[in-house]
């Protein structure tokens, strides 16, 4: 017989069932309440794709590594 102390499986998923519950609730809740901010248009950025967009940076062809 198992000790009463001792949560079944099913009770251990509903636990985590729950926890996720409220984990997603919360992060909706944040992303609600995050202030979307208006940056200003880049001043003498690159023209064209972004450089860094594969993790390297790209140059006319030429990909260097950071």
């Amino acid at each position: 017989m198992p000790d009463q102390a001792t949560p079944t499986p099913d009770q251990i998923a509903a636990r985590i069932a729950e926890a996720a519950q409220r984990a997603k609730t919360e992060a909706q809740e944040r992303r609600l309440a995050e202030d979307k901010k208006q940056l200003p248009p880049e001043l003498g950025g690159p023209k064209g794709p972004e450089p860094t967009r594969y993790g390297d940076w790209e140059r006319k062809g030429i990909v260097s590594d950071f």
